[in-house]
Formats: structure tokens, C-alpha cells, sequence
């Protein structure tokens, strides 16, 4: 059995130019997060802002923290001085929350708008029409401390890769068009975020820039808080 950061290593190497391994540290121990950060890792997931707060507050001030779940509004308060990224953005609502918690900082957050791309009604995400609405008002326009860097999904849990594969290129589909109508020029728009451990090679293959691995990486074990 490799260890946490042989995974970590091995999958590094199967990613080409351009696309960063998100590592996925959710319901583990910061020990894990540790050996992984050891091994040269520095950009962590987390679904649950309190379990992030806490790990932020003992682990290395240069781990980059992702906050890859879904988010509501009244916990954005706990990774709004630290976060690097949102993932899971899924309304306007959630865009000016975290505005207005950024702003408490001096901070610009970047976000990704999530997309629901998969058949399971269970997954989150916005409609692509939902997506322009919110890119067209005034509302986002007035909006100062957030930072639209590219869009995020998650494929169907299934055994069918070519499902998958379409998926993943639907979601490719909908950020070159918003690229195109709302962001030309802006460098800073380009990012993927889609693939996990199971279907990272199929995003990859479908222009991912960020795949978001955990079980890979830290195997299945679950870490049980305790009090």
C-alpha cells in the first residue's frame, strides 16, 4: 500500500501542463494533511467551512485552502479571511454574501459558478440560462471583493465513461461560451474545476485545470471527530 504522499506524487506525474491536483482533505485527521504537505501538496479541499477554519488555524499559513461543498451563507463568515478559492457557487444570493464577508477583509475571493451537469436531481449547481441571468445583472455588476475565475461540476456517479466523458464536455462547452460573451480579454477566467478520483483522466482529457482527488490520495479511511 503507497503511502499518502506516493499518491500524491504518482498523480502529480500523470497531470499534464496546467492542471493542478486539488487535494481533497475532507473528514481527515490534520495529520494526513500534514504528510501530504510534506510531500510538496499545497492546495487542500474542504466541504464543511468549520472543519476548514479549524484545520486552517494549526496547519502551514501557505496551504491554499478550497472550499469545494456546498456552501450557505450564514457559514461563509468562517472561511472568508483565508479562503483561496469557492468552488461551488450556485447563486447570486451566495455571490453577495461572500462579497460582503470579503469586503470585512480587504479580501478578493476567488469563485467558481457550479454547474449541475449530472442526471442525479441529488447534485447542486446552476442552469446555464441561471448562470447568464446572474452575469447580466447589475447586481453582480456592483459586486467588488469576489472574482469569477471559470466554473465547476460534478460528473454522474456512474460506470458509464462515455456519459461521463459528455458530461465533462458539456460543462468544457459552457465555459468556453461564457468565455466568450462575458469574460474575453480576462486572463483570469480559465479555470475547470471537474474530476475526482474516480473520472480525473476523463476530465483531464476534457480540458479540467483542477481535479479535486481524495480517495486516491488519502484512501477510504474516515477521520471521526471527537470531543
Amino acid at each position: 500500500m503507497m503511502s499518502i504522499c506516493e499518491n500524491i506524487e504518482h498523480i502529480v506525474s500523470t497531470l499534464p501542463a496546467g492542471v493542478r491536483l486539488v487535494a481533497v482533505s475532507k473528514t481527515k485527521p490534520a495529520e494526513y494533511i500534514e504528510e501530504a504537505y510534506a510531500g510538496g501538496q499545497r492546495i487542500f479541499g474542504e466541504n464543511r467551512p468549520q472543519e476548514m477554519a479549524a484545520k486552517h488555524q494549526v496547519l502551514p499559513d501557505d496551504i491554499q485552502w478550497h472550499l469545494i461543498g456546498q456552501l450557505q451563507e450564514k457559514n461563509v463568515k468562517y472561511i472568508a479571511p483565508f479562503v483561496a478559492m469557492i468552488h461551488s457557487v450556485d447563486s447570486l444570493r451566495l455571490l453577495q454574501k461572500i462579497d460582503k464577508e470579503a469586503a470585512k477583509y480587504g479580501r478578493v475571493i476567488d469563485c467558481l459558478l457550479e454547474f449541475h451537469i449530472a442526471e442525479e436531481a441529488t447534485k447542486s449547481g446552476m442552469t446555464e440560462a441561471e448562470a447568464e441571468e446572474l452575469l447580466r445583472s447589475d447586481a453582480y455588476r456592483a459586486l467588488e471583493h469576489v472574482r469569477l475565475v471559470g466554473v465547476m461540476g460534478i460528473a454522474t456517479f456512474t460506470d458509464d465513461r462515455g456519459q461521463i466523458r459528455r458530461e465533462f464536455r458539456h460543462l468544457h462547452d459552457i465555459f468556453l461560451r461564457l468565455k466568450e460573451k462575458y469574460f474575453a480579454g480576462n486572463e483570469s477566467f480559465r479555470e475547470l474545476s471537474m474530476g475526482m478520483s474516480g473520472d480525473y483522466d476523463i476530465a483531464i482529457e476534457e480540458g479540467s485545470t483542477l481535479v479535486r482527488v481524495g480517495t486516491a490520495i488519502f484512501g477510504e479511511r474516515v477521520y471521526k471527530q471527537t470531543n
